[in-house]
């Protein structure tokens, strides 16, 4: 399997939409509520991650020419972190993140954040994020995590 991981196109939006979708109700789905899973993807239309590409910094990873994951960097925030769920437990989020902690260092952003998901808050851990707070969007928890960046790490 081998994994390639570039800035995202406009003509990605309808993938990235696709895969975001797949993952709030394949993975999302066993941590949150059908209502809040159905808010949140109105937010991943096809036409709103265009807009979005617009405005943040975004990352696709692409297996034989599939796209099968997303990330994003918005300011020091990393944000809509999904991986398809046939290929979840590979290595393609923490490439992901790789991409954007090194675009981060680029930028001399000397700390991330992430507002991660129940479903993902180990996965954060694993790569050295700590929580730091709960936020509340309605019924939806989110878990404000961070890791500095300083000293190489």
């Amino acid at each position: 399997m081998e994994c390639t991981i570039r800035p995202a196109r406009q003509d990605d939006a309808g993938d990235i939409s696709a895969v975001i979708l797949r993952a709030l109700h394949e993975t999302n789905a066993r941590d949150y509520a059908s209502e809040i899973i159905e808010r949140v993807e109105r937010s991943f239309s096809p036409d709103a991650v265009l807009q979005l590409i617009g405005k943040r910094t975004v990352f696709v990873a692409v297996i034989d020419g599939r796209v099968v994951g997303t990330a994003s960097l918005d300011g020091n925030v990393v944000r809509t972190v999904f991986v398809s769920p046939d290929v979840q437990a590979r290595g393609i989020g923490r490439l992901l993140m790789e991409a954007i902690e090194r675009t981060a260092r680029e930028r001399n952003i000397p700390s991330l954040a992430v507002p991660s998901s129940i479903s993902a808050e180990t996965f954060y851990a694993q790569l050295g994020y700590r929580a730091v707070r709960d936020s509340y969007h309605g019924e939806e928890r989110t878990i404000i995590m961070e890791r500095s960046l300083q000293g190489g790490s």
